[in-house]
């Protein structure tokens, strides 16, 4: 499976452009809404991302959880998350059903407290 659909390639593109553009002018408070929701259907790594960089599509930025009690906000490799594989196979997947109800900075808040990411369907 394809980690993103081309729509959220480009929607996370344009969030990592805004970023950018943020950062130049020193406003470092926009919060995007997670894009999609990357999961380890044998574990409990779970990776809720919201923007790319402009300069190098393969780095992704957003909330990672490896399922240990500690999830952070930093990047992640989309090409070194599709080449993890399970003993028997599997790879890291999309949740097809994923729908963020809050933005990145308010699960990343949520998850801190609770030790993993909690996300609810629709």
């Amino acid at each position: 499976m394809t980690l993103l659909t081309d729509r959220q390639r480009e929607r996370m593109l344009a969030n990592g452009c805004a970023r950018e553009a943020d950062l130049l002018t020193g406003d470092e408070t926009t919060d995007f809404v997670p894009v999609v929701k990357l999961f380890c259907p044998w574990g409990a790594a779970t990776w809720l991302l919201s923007e790319l960089d402009p300069e190098n599509p393969d780095i992704a930025f957003g909330l990672c959880d490896l399922g240990v009690g500690c999830p952070e906000l930093g990047n992640v490799s989309l090409s070194e998350l599709e080449s993890i594989r399970s003993p028997g196979g599997l790879g890291v997947e999309r949740d097809l059903h994923f729908y963020a109800d809050k933005t990145l900075f308010a699960y990343a808040d949520e998850a801190k407290r609770l030790g993993h990411i909690n996300v609810r369907g629709r």
